[in-house]
């Protein structure tokens, strides 16, 4: 069975379950209003609207914190979720970063890290990303992950259009890498 809230890391950054003293720290990240111009939840920056995605976070089986190793400093999260473990099938989302670290080698890691955990138990790994969110798309893209088909869900606690990406565990036991297509 997955285990949804693993503790993982690299040389770079690590990845641990999410507890609620972890709620300031990265809060810090995820006050940036920039950070959520492409997100359907656009008004996550705000406290109030961070304090509910925090606590349904804290109610969900697969919440994660990332931290920088060097720094010790929280940038952000990201979870499992749809775990569907006769399907051999989950979700990975919910992910944000702090800016400092878009467009660089940490969703690459982190991906690594969570796609070769999460295939140890599945085959296939989902990506539900917003319709608008063009950039998380391209990164997405960039990995290698492929374009399935989009679909009214719900996330978050609203309805949304998302487009789902799929990656399917390597045919040989070899680890999950990413592609890195720079289109």
């Amino acid at each position: 069975m997955l285990n949804l809230t693993p503790t993982l890391s690299d040389d770079v950054i690590g990845l641990s379950p999410l507890c609620a003293d972890d709620f300031e720290a990265l809060y810090t990240v995820a006050g940036d209003k920039d950070l959520w111009a492409g997100h359907p939840n656009k008004d996550r920056y705000q406290r109030a609207e961070f304090e509910a995605w925090f606590a349904a976070a804290m109610a969900s089986d697969g919440v994660l914190k990332i931290t920088d190793l060097k720094t010790q400093s929280v940038i952000g999260s990201s979870r499992y979720y749809e775990y569907q473990a006769p399907e051999r099938e989950v979700a990975v989302g919910y992910t944000f970063l702090a800016r400092a670290y878009w467009g660089g080698p940490t969703n690459r890691r982190l991906k690594s890290l969570m796609f070769n955990h999460a295939f140890e138990y599945v085959n296939r790994i989902w990506l539900h990303i917003g319709a608008e969110n063009k950039r998380s798309q391209r990164a997405a893209e960039k990995i290698g992950a492929v374009r399935s088909h989009i679909e009214h869900k719900q996330l978050s606690g609203d309805t949304q259009q998302y487009v789902y990406y799929y990656v399917d565990k390597p045919g040989d036991s070899s680890p999950w890498h990413p592609e890195i297509n720079q289109d």
